[in-house]
């Protein structure tokens, strides 16, 4: 019945995409903008449920290369010192990441994550009355369920199979007793309270679950989760960027001030990360080895505020009807640069079979006009290539033999090859396939991808003119369809300097960890975290 209610379209039109090291080693960015940060409007007064990064790449842990790590990130732009409340997530909303494993733009696997968050109501004694304390702790935690902690989250992992919300649902279970709970650790509220960093990452590895996915294969079934808070691990210059690109042309456009031009202003940030290591093989149970993945939240249709609210936690509020998505990513940067303001709010609403209303924005994107204007003043320099047959290619249907599914339909979302094999971590270049890195973005992608200096390789026209006039990269058609353009060098003005553009923000100086779950340990409300072993780059 499923694959009766969906058109597909077959991929017919293949090309291309040989990258040699002598016709992409330049390809690089325009100016970065921050990926998916407050990208629409009605996303802003909810932040709980705004999805800030998606990450789904081959475990490069050891021995654990058999495994597609899935990291959705949330609650952009935490303050450590963000009490007495932080940042825990809302029980009112649903979490989730969904898995397209045969090309059909709608999602075969979904995990849904569902948090409880548990008030205790400590109190302490003060003089003949027993009074509630107004924080979330009273003193040092340093265990899972620390009676120490005022406020205890859990969660549960739940696997929807064939549609989001009508499919057949399942729990995950611990491996060890068969519990369907799953305990959160507390943000990390500062030193005196959980130590330093190396004893709050000790502390944050004991809520590392081992759990048991049902529906797949006896030996594939196992898998590990966590849900807590990160380092912000994107690298940007948020205020620079969002004024008109505030820096001299000469300098975003030589290579050597790559990394002396700006600062990580989101560094010393944290997000909250729901991270996933599950077998490549209970995500691919076809013949088809490339996976689509997207996260998304969803929030209740109705939402009531109580003007006398009861005594616990969070019961402002009143909620019911049915579950309404309010933020969706998948491919870095789609919404926030892509999508014109007026329709930012439906693209987060939206699933990726109906993104055919949003080709527009993709096949004639403003951007690169915008930047045009505001770098050089003169409107000429955007790419001429119209329908930018290069956009749409690399980001609705995937790379011919690199992560294109054999059976396609054109949708934005995260593409990753599971067969390709692993980077160890010490190899990793940040700039991805491009370079040589196969198992770089955008065949998926690592928290080390620097993906500003990717993903928008082409929007000035780099990958046009990398494609030259003999059409090497087979960019000038679209699988599928009759569109086609004169994707090659003709259509960039800018000519070369096309692909020495960059960020001024180098992705490779963010830390991270070589093991599940990859992000490093947060910022502490009070005290400075230890260095974390970082992937080496370029």
């Amino acid at each position: 019945m499923k694959a009766q209610r969906k058109a597909r379209i077959t991929n017919n039109n293949k090309f291309k995409f040989n990258i040699l090291a002598g016709s992409l080693l330049a390809v690089v960015s325009v100016a970065a903008l921050a990926s998916s940060h407050r990208e629409a409007p009605s996303i802003t007064t909810t932040p709980k449920a705004d999805g800030t990064d998606f990450y789904m790449f081959r475990s490069y842990e050891t021995n654990r290369s058999n495994f597609i790590t899935l990291i959705a990130n949330y609650q952009p732009l935490q303050d450590g010192y963000g009490g007495p409340n932080y940042f825990s997530m809302d029980p009112n909303a649903l979490y989730e990441i969904h898995i397209d494993n045969d090309g059909d733009a709608q999602e075969e696997i979904t995990f849904q994550f569902n948090f409880r968050n548990n008030l205790r109501d400590l109190q302490q004694t003060i003089g003949s009355e027993s009074v509630s304390i107004p924080l979330i702790q009273q003193g040092p935690v340093n265990t899972v369920g620390s009676t120490n902690l005022n406020l205890n989250e859990t969660y549960t992992l739940t696997v929807v199979r064939d549609g989001r919300r009508n499919g057949n649902r399942t729990m995950a279970t611990k491996t060890s007793g068969g519990s369907t709970t799953l305990e959160k650790p507390v943000d990390y509220i500062g030193e005196k309270t959980l130590g330093n960093a190396a004893a709050y990452q000790s502390y944050a590895d004991a809520h590392i679950h081992n759990v048991t996915i049902p529906g797949c294969a006896s030996g594939t079934n196992q898998a590990r989760v966590f849900v807590g808070q990160r380092q912000e691990g994107f690298a940007v210059n948020l205020g620079t960027i969002f004024d008109l690109v505030n820096a001299p042309f000469n300098v975003i456009s030589n290579r050597s001030f790559e990394n002396a031009a700006a600062a990580n202003s989101i560094q010393d940030k944290n997000v909250t990360s729901i991270a996933l290591e599950i077998h490549k093989d209970c995500l691919t149970p076809g013949s088809e080895s490339v996976i689509g993945g997207w996260t998304t939240a969803s929030v209740r249709q109705v939402q009531i505020g109580d003007g006398v609210p009861a005594q616990g936690h969070q019961t402002a509020e009143k909620v019911g009807g049915a579950w309404v998505q309010v933020s969706r990513l998948g491919m870095p940067l789609v919404n926030e640069v892509v999508i014109g303001l007026k329709d930012k709010d439906r693209f987060n609403a939206s699933k990726p079979s109906g993104d055919g209303q949003f080709l527009t924005y993709v096949s004639n994107p403003t951007l690169p006009q915008l930047i045009s204007l505001v770098q050089t003043g003169n409107a000429g320099a955007a790419p001429t290539n119209f329908p930018r047959t290069d956009l749409l290619n690399v980001f609705l249907a995937g790379i011919d033999g690199v992560n294109r599914p054999s059976n396609l339909v054109l949708s934005e979302m995260l593409r990753l090859n599971t067969e390709t094999a692993p980077t160890p971590i010490a190899s990793q270049n940040k700039l991805g396939l491009a370079f040589g890195d196969a198992a770089g973005f955008p065949n998926g992608r690592r928290p080390i991808d620097d993906v500003v200096d990717i993903s928008l390789v082409a929007v000035m026209g780099g990958l046009c003119v990398a494609n030259g006039s003999g059409n090497v990269l087979g960019l000038n058609t679209v699988p599928g369809t009759n569109l086609s353009s004169d994707c090659s060098s003709n259509s960039v003005p800018l000519g070369n300097t096309s692909l020495n553009i960059h960020d001024a923000v180098d992705q490779a100086r963010v830390p991270f960890m070589n093991r599940f779950p990859f992000l490093s340990t947060p910022t502490p409300g009070s005290g400075t975290p230890a260095p974390t072993q970082t992937a080496s780059a370029p």
